[in-house]
């Protein structure tokens, strides 16, 4: 077990947790959420000791282990992969690099001897005859190969060396486990590997993810950032996401309440506090006025953007016929004669573990590459909008985010309208003056998502449009791209954004392409789309 208690942090005026106590209990795996900036990964780390709050105390249970998963992919980098992970268990990696000293001696005393056989007593209890094996059972579950556990960490790629350090956090059993984003970088078959883990897991997990799908897999309890606070949540996401909204309706029918009360009371208090007979009443009134406004709640840290998609004319019968599109870059073939015909509502989900064939598609329905060969083209009434996956150079200027928005916004329509748009994706009041060179990754896709509302088109183009997006800001774009009664091409590693918008799955694969008329969770289980990827060699997750 792990308790907060007491914690405060501040920096400066502004006020992250006030007097938070809290407890995590083995058996349950507990989800962190909250806004940008709550303070989420601050927390992890005042659990984890890295970081000292103001005031208040973490106790921890006996002589407990809290693993974490690092964030630093370069501490390890002169370490072997197999030996980051046992690093994991200080002790542990303390008593193997005593034995392997001991036992490398030409000359072996009698109290080597002695030693020799309190460090194999205590390897033993620590079960580290089977360290290895299990070490490897890790890195095998989470796409780390046999020929890779010998290489040195700096030798990996960014991904590898991730998944390398979700390994270390998950090795030796440990009491306690604290996971920053563990699903990045991951694969759909890694992130099924870790869901399975993490339910059979018997003691305390606490995570921050933004995949709602992964928090719904593996919680069972929701922590929940917000008014300072902390507050637990039995169930999982969904679960949290219904039972908030249930909340925030009941404080605004309280509120609502409370406003028709205030106003009665003030009408009765410059009714008759001239009136010495009534007098005494309206001084009554006056104390239960100030104490209602004195109790008015809080407003809540979180905020959900406004997306909503609009087409400016329906599409017509031919929305885009692709033929034999073939493209190679840098002398490697990412798209071979790829054809396609999009039909009239359809939103088609693009998968596949090759994201530059995804990408580069896009890029040419978008007029922003050439093939090599082959055709496409969109009908007569199509207009289209796309999302990069890279939106960089769209901000490569100075301007303010009312200038910049400026650009799209339609020549009718002036200034304010432009700052009223940016108010709905959160940038009110002085963050509209901001520049674009100093956006975070969250902010510059709320400008490009605001960039594509302003567009008017019927045909949306988005390459992982949920990439630097808070939970709320997901669930918004989602509920979005529900409603667009028209056409949307995406892709997304987010599970229950692709299950939820996609009626089309295309999954480009080295060897073909599966196109199926299925929603996402079906394609991922039908017996023949599962058939059709042995068949093309594609590695099905169990």
């Amino acid at each position: 077990m792990i308790e907060a208690s007491n914690i405060a942090l501040a920096y400066g005026k502004r006020i992250i947790f006030k007097d938070v106590n809290i407890k995590f209990t083995p058996g349950n795996c507990y989800g962190l959420i909250g806004a940008n900036g709550a303070g989420k990964s601050t927390f992890l780390k005042i659990l984890s000791g890295q970081f000292e709050p103001d005031s208040g105390e973490v106790f921890v249970s006996g002589k407990q282990r809290i693993a974490v998963l690092s964030q630093d992919q370069f501490a390890f980098d002169e370490c072997t992969v197999a030996e980051t992970v046992l690093m994991a268990h200080a002790r542990l990696h303390e008593i193997m690099a005593e034995r392997e000293a001991l036992y490398a001696k030409t000359e072996f005393t009698e109290e080597d001897g002695i030693r020799s056989g309190e460090l194999e007593a205590e390897f033993a209890e620590m079960n580290g005859y089977e360290v290895e094996s299990e070490a490897a059972v890790l890195l095998s579950g989470l796409g780390i190969g046999e020929e890779l556990r010998d290489k040195k960490m700096k030798e990996l790629e960014g991904g590898e060396k991730v998944r390398v350090l979700l390994a270390q956090a998950l090795f030796g059993n440990p009491d306690i486990l604290l996971l920053d984003e563990p699903t990045n970088n991951l694969d759909r078959k890694s992130i099924i590997w870790l869901e399975g883990f993490l339910e059979r897991f018997q003691n305390t997990v606490i995570i921050v993810s933004h995949d709602r799908h992964f928090l719904n897999q593996v919680c069972t309890h929701m922590a929940d950032i917000d008014y300072s606070q902390i507050k637990v949540y039995a169930g999982n996401y969904d679960f949290w996401y219904q039972a908030s909204e249930l909340i925030q309706q009941q404080r605004q029918d309280a509120g609502r309440k409370s406003d028709a009360k205030a106003k009665e009371l003030k009408e009765f208090i410059a009714r008759f506090s001239s009136n010495a007979s009534k007098a005494r009443q309206a001084t009554s009134r006056k104390k239960l006025l100030d104490k209602l406004e004195m109790e008015d709640m809080p407003a809540s840290s979180r905020k959900y953007p406004y997306i909503l998609f609009k087409a400016g004319r329906p599409c017509g019968d031919v929305i885009l016929e692709i033929k034999n599109l073939t493209k190679d870059i840098d002398g490697h073939r990412v798209l071979d004669n790829f054809s396609l015909e999009v039909n009239k509502g359809e939103k088609i989900g693009f998968v596949g573990t090759n994201s530059v064939a995804i990408t580069t598609l896009f890029q040419i329905l978008a007029g922003e590459m050439e093939p090599d060969g082959g055709s496409f083209r969109w009908g007569l009434t199509m207009s289209t909008s796309y999302f990069p996956k890279e939106s960089s150079s769209f901000f490569s200027n100075d301007k303010t985010l009312v200038d910049w928005l400026g650009e799209y916004t339609p020549p009718t329509e002036g200034e304010s309208y432009a700052r009223g748009f940016l108010g709905k994706m959160l940038f009110s009041g002085d963050e509209a003056l901001k520049k674009t060179s100093v956006l975070s990754g969250g902010e510059k896709v709320r400008c490009m998502l605001s960039r594509m509302m302003l567009s008017d088109a019927n045909a949306l183009i988005l390459d992982e449009p949920t990439n630097h997006l808070d939970l709320e800001s997901i669930t918004s774009l989602n509920n979005g791209l529900k409603a667009f009664p028209e056409v949307v091409l995406f892709s997304s590693h987010d599970h229950q954004l692709m299950a939820t918008v996609a009626s089309r799955i295309i999954e480009i694969t080295p060897n073909g392409v599966l196109d199926k008329m299925l929603p996402y969770d079906d394609y991922l289980t039908d017996p023949g789309v599962i058939a059709q990827k042995e068949q093309l060699g594609v590695t099905v997750p169990n």
